[in-house]
């Protein structure tokens, strides 16, 4: 029997950090609809969607 150890990380450390947002109703709304829709979390999405913004953004 292996006695390697289970190797378990703390919570946050898999380079996410928890933050507080505020979302306008209709957006939050918008964002359920898709995570019911596509089977991602809302988590998943709004990290999608920042990637894809952040990735993207032109600043003049």
């Amino acid at each position: 029997m292996s006695k390697d150890p289970i190797i378990i990380k703390r919570k946050g450390e898999d380079g996410s950090k928890i933050i507080t947002v505020r979302i306008k109703v209709d957006i939050l709304k918008d964002l359920d609809e898709i995570a019911a829709e596509t089977n991602y979390s809302r988590n998943e999405l709004i990290n999608l969607i920042l990637r894809h913004g952040v990735d993207n953004i032109e600043i003049q």
